[in-house]
């Protein structure tokens, strides 16, 4: 699905005109406070527009008057801090957003416990996320955004927490789930945009 956002992001004091090509990854780099972060929350529908619009595949999803929920976007946003349910054990984290959109306990426990093997954290399944360290807690968020098999991958620093011996797997994980999908990757580290994306895009500040 593509991605198209030309909008005043309300709040904040920044305008956005970009474009995401079906089954592109677009890096989006530049300096601290530019807007890179609300960017993703745009397209997520955390953040509203003030003018403008967001479009997904096409379909208007955020104007100054309306806005699709988050939910029914199809849009998996992983933020900078992993904001895992404290409440629920890690398997029932990642299968939150499979239950959500109706799927069985038992598929989507199967779904869940098979993206926490992939980001190498199945032992920690039955496993509460205070007991996790920062790394962990991240490879976790990352399963729990892959989970749902979205059409639109948003990451923000994804792999910022990560130890650097694992980073080189998640960012193949990564790209074999980005193939297909529109991505924005929001990173400082030039390994991660080197791996994953097929075009840079550079936000400056407003004039």
């Amino acid at each position: 699905m593509s991605v198209r956002v030309a909008a005043d992001v309300a709040g904040r004091d920044v305008r956005l005109d970009i474009d995401v090509a079906d089954g592109e990854t677009v890096a989006v780099v530049g300096p601290n406070g530019v807007g890179k972060s609300t960017l993703l929350l745009a397209v997520a529908g955390i953040l509203g527009v003030r003018n403008g619009d967001v479009e997904i595949d096409g379909k208007v999803m955020s104007t100054p008057r309306h806005a699709v929920p988050p939910h029914h976007r199809r849009v998996a946003y992983l933020p900078q801090d992993p904001s895992l349910f404290p409440h629920l054990d890690c398997l029932a984290n990642v299968a939150f957003g499979l239950r959500a959109r109706g799927a069985s306990r038992a598929d989507s426990s199967e779904r869940a416990l098979h993206m926490l093997d992939a980001v190498g954290m199945a032992n920690v399944a039955r496993r509460k996320p205070s007991t996790l360290s920062g790394g962990q807690a991240q490879r976790v968020a990352l399963a729990r955004a892959l989970a749902t098999d979205p059409a639109v991958l948003l990451f923000d620093e994804p792999l910022s927490s990560v130890d650097a011996a694992s980073r080189e797997g998640l960012r193949d994980l990564i790209a074999a789930h980005a193939a297909g999908r529109s991505c924005l990757v929001v990173s400082h580290d030039d390994a991660d945009v080197e791996a994953l994306a097929t075009r840079v895009i550079r936000l400056q500040r407003r004039g």
